[in-house]
């Protein structure tokens, strides 16, 4: 199913793919029904053992990053540790964001509290001819999301909390609005994409690798312009 999971970028140190919705990163214990996985997948695509570099749900689309030596997998993890890597996501959300914001949410994960920072900047407002609830309408935000921290289910959980769930997101989204995109649409896919990520390494030179839409994120944006009231609005 995930056989031809593209190569975005690769060097003698690291190789970056565009990791596809339901696609998990390795093995897991909680998900012991999944037979493929990106490890595996960029394994055999390069010929060589690849050591993953940090983590992105299941659910999560976008840009993965895999070390080709040990070496590289500790300086490249001490630089996501050291907050030296910029990552910026792309959610589609219910409701209209404003314009810019920082979200400061404590996370809690396996017991442990830990600070965590979102900022994040709305690219475009939507409403559209959807009935939902005792409205006529439905209002939507695609956001940029630049977390500060890497906390498990960060961006979800933050999104969640200032009322704007991500659409498609189980179980942090809003179910009854996960409920009317799948039997309008038949959409059951997370709207949440890791667009970039920029770093430097192993030199001065800066490196920022970028990874397009899915098919599916590209089609929810498509009925949201198709089903548009008016002309979307940005910000």
């Amino acid at each position: 199913m995930y056989s031809k999971t593209p190569i975005l970028f690769q060097n003698k140190h690291l190789v970056a793919i565009n990791k596809p919705h339901g696609l998990l990163v390795h093995r897991t214990r909680l998900a012991k029904e999944a037979k493929e996985f990106a490890l595996q997948l960029v394994r055999d695509a390069i010929k060589q053992k690849v050591y993953p570099v940090h983590r992105l749900d299941r659910k999560t689309s976008g840009v993965l990053i895999f070390a080709k030596s040990e070496q590289a997998h500790k300086d490249l993890q001490q630089l996501f540790a050291n907050r030296k890597v910029e990552k910026t996501y792309l959610a589609i959300v219910r409701g209209y964001t404003p314009s810019q914001g920082q979200i400061e949410y404590a996370l809690t994960e396996a017991g442990k509290t830990q600070e965590a920072i979102t900022n994040y900047l709305t690219q475009q407002h939507f409403e559209i001819d959807l009935p939902f609830g005792p409205f006529q309408t439905s209002r939507y935000s695609l956001v940029q999301l630049m977390p500060q921290t890497g906390r498990y289910h960060q961006l979800r959980k933050h999104m969640a909390h200032i009322l704007h769930p991500i659409v498609g997101d189980r179980p942090h989204g809003c179910n009854k609005q996960n409920k009317l995109w799948k039997e309008t649409f038949n959409m059951t896919t997370m709207m949440l994409h890791a667009q970039s990520i920029s770093f430097t390494y192993p030199t001065g030179n800066l490196l920022s690798i970028q990874a397009p839409f899915s098919n599916e994120f590209k089609r929810v944006l498509s009925i949201m312009s198709d089903k548009a009231l008016s002309k979307a609005t940005h910000t």
